[in-house]
C-alpha cells in the first residue's frame, strides 16, 4: 500500500521582543515563540509528521538549529521544503490533522487564515488541513504562558 502515516511534536518558549508565528500567519500578542528559526511550532510538527511518515528522519537533521542558513528563516520556507523532501519519495499530502496547546491568544479566530496559509504553501485544499486550538487548563509549561505546544498527525499517500 502507498499510505503512510506520520506523527510530529514541537514546543518553543515564549519570550518578549518576538513575534508570534503559528500556521505561518503572525497574530498580534505580547509575545512570540523563541528559537533559532521563525519558531512556527505549528508548522514544525508538521514538518516532523510529514518527515517521519516519509521515514526521512525529523526537522532538526534536515534544518539543523545550528546553521546559519536557517538562523531566522521562515518556517513556510521549511514546510515547503518539506513538501519537496517528501515528493523526492514519490510521495503526497492526504490530510493533516493538527492540535496547538496554548493559554493565550485564543487561536481559534486564526484557524481558517492558517488553513489557508498551509495550504497554499502544501499546494493543497484547506479542506485537508485541521487545525484544533486548546489550553492545558493552566497546568504545566503551557498553562503558566512559559510555552506553546503542537501536535499533528498526516497520512502521505504515493503517487501511482
Amino acid at each position: 500500500m502507498g499510505i503512510r502515516v506520520g506523527f510530529g511534536y514541537d514546543v518553543h518558549r515564549l519570550a518578549e521582543n518576538r513575534k508570534l508565528w503559528l500556521g505561518g500567519i503572525c497574530i498580534d500578542h505580547s509575545m512570540g515563540l523563541l528559537g533559532h528559526s521563525d519558531a512556527d511550532v505549528l508548522i514544525h510538527a508538521i514538518c516532523d509528521a510529514l518527515l517521519g511518515a516519509a521515514n526521512m528522519r525529523d526537522i532538526g537533521y534536515h534544518f539543523p538549529d545550528t546553521s546559519d542558513e536557517t538562523l531566522d528563516m521562515d518556517s513556510k520556507i521549511i514546510l515547503r521544503k518539506t513538501i519537496e523532501l517528501i515528493a523526492s519519495k514519490g510521495y503526497v499530502v492526504g490530510n493533516i490533522d493538527a492540535t496547538v496547546c496554548a493559554e493565550r491568544p485564543k487561536l481559534n479566530p486564526h484557524i481558517p487564515a492558517m488553513q489557508q496559509c498551509l495550504a497554499d504553501v502544501i499546494g493543497t485544499d484547506p479542506d485537508n488541513i485541521s487545525i484544533k486550538a486548546t489550553t492545558t487548563e493552566r497546568l504545566g509549561f503551557v498553562g503558566k504562558e512559559e510555552g506553546i505546544a503542537a501536535y499533528a498527525t498526516v497520512l502521505i499517500t504515493k503517487n501511482a
